[in-house]
């Protein structure tokens, strides 16, 4: 077993503008690991907020033990393994987690999506985010958008309505939204909750701060459409808090540690009655095929990153009727 990496930026189309900060690319590594001739691609998307960087991911990269990597594969032990070398790296670890996946698919000459039990016909649209701007610029972005079926609008400011005008100025396809934590009043949030309901907004993503439970509760408890947890909800123990809280939540690989724990999110999301929403940070194709081989299992998603950069080292997936195809190749199919 060999384990390789190597730091990428990912550059932006435009830049990207949420509630709280503004950015024009990502630090990403990329990460490889091969055996008896077949190589597993991974990657770690880094965006700042997280606390990742390419100095945290090469030194965290550098205290793993390849021997501890057996085939086949314990997903479930190696987690639990890269969780005990340092607490937190989400993003470095489902590097690791998603490039055993396509290598142990390779090596079973078998489908990511297959192996994970997912149904190619169940794959959900996917968004196309459209960042906080100013209102010409948001109608340029959507004018100039992929064919996609679906856009999602980043809120979370004093100009909310505006920007959804914009949108609503030359674009009549369902909405999803997300305020990340940017609403502080949780009546003024209800207000604008019922407006977007009107205007066709079909979610709202953390409305308010991750600690501010009883608000999200009462909002979620108000709402005519579905409150999704985002910030609240990072890696499996979270879930269960979501429960009452939130009607769904946000799964990302980055925040999860990867495949294998993303997939027990879904499960347990699934026995408390919770809807799923498969999102992702900045990504390549690589982590986007990762994700789109849940994705199959989730209610809505989110998987739009190599719709918004305009340096992807791999080859696009196919995109068709705004839904992600899934490879019949063995791994995750990333060329």
């Amino acid at each position: 077993m060999q384990l390789t990496y190597r730091p990428y930026h990912l550059q932006l189309k435009h830049p990207f503008t949420i509630a709280k900060f503004t950015r024009t690319a990502t630090p990403v590594m990329l990460v490889t690991i091969e055996h008896e001739g077949y190589t597993g691609h991974g990657e770690a998307s880094m965006v700042p907020y997280m606390g990742e960087s390419h100095e945290t991911a090469a030194a965290f990269l550098s205290k793993v033990d390849v021997s501890r990597l057996i085939y086949p594969f314990d997903f479930g032990a190696i987690i639990n393994y890269l969780d005990d070398i340092a607490p937190g790296n989400p993003a470095i670890k489902a590097a690791i987690d998603i490039a055993l996946h396509d290598l142990d698919g390779k090596l079973r000459q078998t489908p990511c999506w297959q192996l994970l039990g997912s149904e190619p016909a169940l794959m959900p649209p996917t968004s196309y985010t459209i960042g906080i701007d100013t209102p010409d610029v948001v109608r340029q972005k959507v004018l100039t958008a992929p064919d996609v079926k679906v856009l999602k609008v980043k809120l979370g400011r004093e100009n909310d309505r505006e920007l959804i005008e914009a949108i609503r100025s030359v674009s009549n396809l369902p909405l999803y939204a997300d305020a990340n934590q940017g609403w502080t009043d949780r009546q003024q949030a209800l207000d604008m909750i019922l407006w977007l309901h009107g205007q066709g907004v079909q979610l709202i993503e953390q409305p308010m701060n991750k600690l501010d439970v009883d608000g999200n509760a009462w909002l979620t408890e108000q709402s005519p459409i579905p409150v999704i947890g985002d910030e609240a909800v990072q890696r499996l123990p979270d879930v269960a808090l979501a429960a009452g809280i939130y009607h769904g939540i946000n799964i990302k690989l980055m925040k999860s540690a990867g495949m294998y724990e993303s997939l027990q999110i879904i499960k347990k999301a699934r026995s408390l009655g919770l809807k799923i929403l498969i999102g992702s940070m900045s990504e390549t194709s690589c982590a986007t095929l990762a994700a789109a081989a849940l994705a199959p299992q989730c209610d809505w998603a989110d998987l739009d990153g190599p719709l918004l950069t305009t340096n992807n080292p791999y080859v696009m997936p196919g995109l068709n009727n705004g839904r992600w195809q899934l490879s019949s190749q063995p791994g995750l199919g990333v060329i």
